[in-house]
């Protein structure tokens, strides 16, 4: 597993890469909620009242790096992040923000 930082407007958050073989497991957690790669159940997440959001690709196959999830692209999001804001469409790094 990789830890990293990324560095938002008004916090710093916790970045992860786990890798599992053919895939990598991507995910940006702030002390509110968090971003994903495709890979994450976001629904399920929202039975704790979490915010999160899974991102598509901006470009390639798969989100494979931090640098991917902040400039992917939100295809889910689950009620507690609609709530704060998230919409699809926007980018990983403008979710994050709301988070």
């Amino acid at each position: 597993m990789h830890q990293t930082h990324v560095h938002l407007t008004k916090k710093v958050a916790d970045g992860f890469i786990i890798p599992l073989g053919p895939a990598n497991l991507v995910a940006v957690r702030t002390d509110v909620g968090m971003v994903g790669c495709g890979a994450f159940d976001v629904a399920a997440l929202d039975k704790f009242s979490y915010p999160a959001a899974k991102v598509r690709p901006a470009f390639g196959p798969s989100v494979v790096t931090i640098d991917d999830l902040l400039n992917g692209i939100i295809r889910e999001a689950n009620r507690s992040a609609i709530g704060r804001g998230i919409k699809n469409g926007m980018t990983g790094r403008e979710a994050l923000e709301l988070l």
